[in-house]
């Protein structure tokens, strides 16, 4: 084979691998915007409009598988997908505990183990948010349940101490929700220390009696 041939033949691949990436890419940007989307809806409780954004994200994921059919593994592990499948198996994991569903594995999401549990751990995260709006509406067992889901994706992650470039940075991320975590608990149990102490109060003085 001459230099002529050889120049051809790497640029007809290396333009095949740089349009999958480019097709990637774009997938990977909407697949983000969409699992966002539905994070923000689930919190509000829009679940209807959550599980449309989560099916957007799924199209999206399709549409990268499709465009890596013909292999270029430099960008299937680029980096890109895999954060890009992490967000989406965060938006419907944390879809899931929030409505106490069922959880999808890594195979029906489509998603790799590394990205399911780097998203199971930032959904665990996620929950935060929920609690403090439950406990804003005294809704004290919703809490408690959100803690332990939150205490139960801790224990598990925690358990899976193998190097980050077989985890995708698990162990990171597994830190990050231990801090969430800690201070959720201290929130929470702060919180039913102040009403157990108003209810004290309230049964010892009622309303309109000088204390």
């Amino acid at each position: 084979m001459d230099l002529t041939a050889v120049a051809a033949e790497a640029r007809a691949s290396l333009d095949a691998t740089h349009r999958a990436r480019e097709a990637v890419l774009r997938s990977c940007r909407s697949m983000i915007q969409a699992s966002a989307a539905a994070i923000r809806a689930t919190h509000r409780e829009e679940f209807a409009l959550a599980e449309e954004r989560l099916a957007e994200a799924a199209g999206h994921l399709a549409a990268t598988e499709e465009a890596l059919a013909g292999g270029h593994h430099e960008v299937r592990h680029a980096g890109f997908l895999h954060d890009a499948a992490k967000e989406f198996a965060e938006a419907r994991l944390t879809l899931a505990f929030v409505r106490g569903d069922g959880l999808p594995g890594p195979a029906e999401l489509g998603v790799s183990v590394p990205a399911y549990l780097n998203g199971l751990a930032e959904a665990a995260s996620e929950l935060r948010r929920r609690l403090l709006d439950l406990l804003r509406r005294d809704d004290l067992d919703g809490c408690e349940r959100l803690l332990g889901v939150m205490d139960d994706v801790y224990g598990v992650c925690v358990t899976l101490d193998f190097p980050d470039a077989v985890t995708g940075g698990l162990r990171r991320t597994t830190d990050a929700l231990r801090a969430v975590l800690e201070r959720t608990r201290g929130d929470f149990t702060t919180a039913i220390v102040q009403r157990r102490l108003q209810h004290a109060i309230e049964s010892r003085w009622p309303a309109g009696e000088p204390p």
